[in-house]
């Protein structure tokens, strides 16, 4: 198959991207987090399709993307009052909403769940493209399972070229991290992954508690123990490790460091990184594929700060690490 490249700034492309959606084709999109591999969420055999190219186990769940809030009502059994004001505020956002699924919602979106994740993308082009075609489309990120979420087209390329039907060239993601996923209960909200959206933000438009678990174990998209992985092997490290630690003979080593360059830093490659999270979130996912591509064995990253607002960076470095 050959992998055409679309471009979002050009109306007949967004256009043709609609159209192979619509023909049961895959189609990388850009969201405003990453990447992700698209198929007409009402036709199971597309949506199946996105599991063959990503050699993703079928067990586990997609988010839906929907294009307006009447859409809803179509994947969701039941929605509970708080939802519209909630979405009033967050949507289109990066912030995915567990839900009790409808019976229209095949089997195959959900992982036999009885539960289903939905969210708005703020994408513009994204978002014109599911109004205009009245699509709501299954979406994970757009790699192969488990390695590099990507947040370019050029990456998207990198490990699908050949296995999907095009990429929507939408230019580099603004957020650079997968969306928060909540679950409201009757006594409490849960983030079940962490993402842009922290607790803190969600609290004052909800009237239970929202709870952040260290872990996130819950059968939900991106929450695999191991997950999020470059080539090269990851090492979490201080300042003080990176500067002391004795290089490994015969082995490529970068640093990803976001506080100032350290000149003492004795391996190969040096990746300084923005000190704030939304830069560095934004950076997170390219610096990595970018150590990727100068063939490093070892990256050398520096523990970010272990406030909550740096949950989402923790939770795919823990994972990214995990061999």
């Amino acid at each position: 198959m050959k992998t055409l490249r679309l471009d979002a700034n050009k109306p007949k492309d967004v256009q043709l991207a609609g159209e192979l959606l619509q023909a049961g084709e895959l189609v990388a999109v850009p969201t405003e987090t990453v990447y992700g591999l698209a198929a007409d969420a009402s036709t199971p055999e597309a949506v199946a399709k996105i599991f063959k190219a990503k050699g993703r186990p079928t067990d586990h769940p997609l988010i839906t993307h929907i294009g307006s809030f009447e859409q809803l009502s179509r994947w969701a059994a039941d929605i509970p009052e708080w939802v519209e004001s909630l979405t009033k505020v967050f949507w289109p956002g990066p912030l995915t909403l567990i839900f009790e699924r409808h019976s229209n919602a095949p089997d195959v979106i959900t992982g036999g769940l009885p539960t289903i994740g939905i969210r708005m993308p703020a994408h513009p082009v994204l978002l014109g493209l599911l109004r205009d075609f009245n699509l709501a489309i299954a979406a994970p990120s757009a790699n192969p399972y488990q390695k590099l979420s990507p947040t370019s087209a050029e990456q998207v390329l990198a490990g699908l070229d050949g296995k999907i039907a095009a990429v929507l060239d939408g230019g580099n993601c603004a957020v650079g991290t997968e969306s928060t996923i909540l679950k409201v209960g009757k006594d409490r909200a849960q983030i079940l992954r962490s993402g842009p959206i922290s607790a803190a933000y969600l609290a004052p438009y909800l009237t239970v508690p929202v709870v952040t678990p260290k872990k996130h174990q819950h059968a939900v998209s991106g929450n695999k123990k191991k997950h999020y992985q470059p080539s090269a092997r990851i090492k979490i490290l201080n300042r003080e490790q990176i500067i002391s630690n004795p290089l490994p003979e015969c082995k490529t080593v970068g640093a990803i460091l976001y506080s100032n360059s350290l000149e003492s830093f004795r391996g190969h490659h040096l990746i300084q990184m923005p000190s704030d999270h939304q830069s560095y979130r934004q950076r997170f996912f390219s610096a990595l594929f970018e150590m990727d591509g100068k063939g490093c064995d070892e990256l050398w990253i520096e523990a970010p700060p272990t406030d909550a607002a740096w949950l989402d960076i923790w939770d795919r470095l823990t994972r990214a690490a995990q061999k």
